[in-house]
């Protein structure tokens, strides 16, 4: 039996923070409704869609994880996320143990939080980010650091066991001092699951543009340098250790039997449908997206088309690849002997430089990325490409 990850995507947001290099924005609450329906259907309908288009399906197939993602899941009515965990649950043989609901702390309420456990979610990942108000911001965001508490006693008070928080390393004004305030807070609050993200600069966000072009706004030069980011991620690394979590991803850390089992699959490539604009699926052999602008997603389920903009094959080559990237970012590493046989290619010459350089290590017979060595990992990755 073949464990399935369902994922929806919901695009919706308050405002759009200036670090999001994501396909999110700020839309009309009259949008909800019908983005909802189309996900419904397009759920009912997808062994019909797949099926039209030559795509295969996952056979003997259970899902047993669901992830709400976004943008900001939280913001639609609770009914219509239950309506959306029903479709899934009746259109596919269902086995649900992870039921995940992406949440900004501001948009939590006592009833929210009893009506999403009715829906049958039993983890709420927290986007907080920060617990320093003046950072909070100028990233954009709506909530304050006395809005995770109160949305951390309010999920406990309903139920939830297992709750997970982002924190953001390199947030504009954050200081050495700021952020080992940050990281003490979230272990006082003490959720389950952790996870800690570089901050990125691409043209993709308003703040990555306006560094790349040497400007002030978004508080673009009150960014940390990469040496303080590297800093704030290592003294998280060994905070986290010592209050018992378990580093089993670059950026993911979790209590014993709290790591994430649905994103656990996208890094053991494993099997996953996603439904919604901009929601991207894979089946074991090909790759596929949904159309990131959400009215032209709804237009073609409505329309009963599917709503892919791309879909690919995966080339023998390019799952190497993907075995490799995706395998080296667990901090257990890989079976290289097992992946070398599985494609029949030689791999130890090319990662011999790297051993060399102390950027991989051999943990008995698996390979790993070296644990000092975490915050330069593209650097091993790309030449992993080459």
């Amino acid at each position: 039996m073949t464990r399935l990850g369902a994922y929806v995507q919901v695009p919706f947001c308050q405002t759009k923070c200036t670090y999001c290099n994501f396909h999110t924005g700020v839309f009309s609450k009259e949008l909800y409704p019908p983005y909802v329906h189309a996900i419904c259907r397009e759920v009912a309908e997808f062994p019909r869609l797949l099926r039209e288009n030559g795509i295969a399906g996952v056979p003997e197939a259970v899902v047993d994880t669901v992830y709400f993602g976004g943008g900001t899941p939280s913001l639609l009515e609770p009914t219509s996320l239950a309506q959306i965990v029903q479709a899934i649950n009746s259109s596919f043989p269902s086995q649900f143990e992870e039921v995940t609901l992406e949440a900004d702390p501001d948009t939590i309420s006592p009833e929210k939080a009893a009506a999403w456990r009715e829906a049958g979610f039993n983890r709420i990942s927290m986007g907080v980010q920060s617990f320093h108000d003046a950072e909070l911001r100028a990233a954009g965001r709506m909530h304050r650091r006395t809005d995770v508490f109160e949305a951390t006693k309010i999920l406990r008070a309903a139920g939830f066991a297992n709750l997970s928080f982002d924190l953001i390393a390199g947030l504009p004004h954050q200081t050495d001092r700021s952020w080992e305030e940050s990281v003490e807070q979230l272990l006082q609050l003490r959720p389950e699951h952790v996870s800690i993200y570089m901050m990125e600069i691409d043209e993709g966000s308003r703040l990555g543009l306006e560094v790349l072009q040497n400007g002030e706004r978004y508080s673009a030069k009150a960014l940390p340098t990469d040496d303080s980011m590297a800093s704030y991620y290592e003294h998280g690394c060994r905070q986290l250790a010592a209050a018992g979590y378990g580093h089993y991803e670059i950026s993911n850390w979790g209590l014993p039997g709290f790591e994430s089992r649905h994103n656990l699959k996208y890094w053991r490539r494993e099997p996953y449908f996603g439904f919604g604009a901009g929601a991207h699926s894979f089946n074991g052999s090909q790759r596929w997206a949904n159309a990131h602008d959400p009215a032209s997603y709804a237009d073609s389920i409505h329309q009963g088309r599917f709503p892919v903009e791309q879909l690919e094959s995966v080339t023998r080559a390019q799952a190497l690849e993907e075995e490799l990237f995706l395998g080296l970012r667990q901090l257990a590493g890989i079976d290289l002997d097992g992946i070398e046989s599985k494609y029949e290619k030689k791999l130890r010459p090319r990662l011999q430089e790297l051993v060399a350089q102390g950027l991989v290590e051999w943990d008995g017979p698996r390979l790993r990325l070296s644990p000092g060595r975490l915050t330069v990992s593209n650097e091993v990755f790309v030449h992993l490409l080459e």
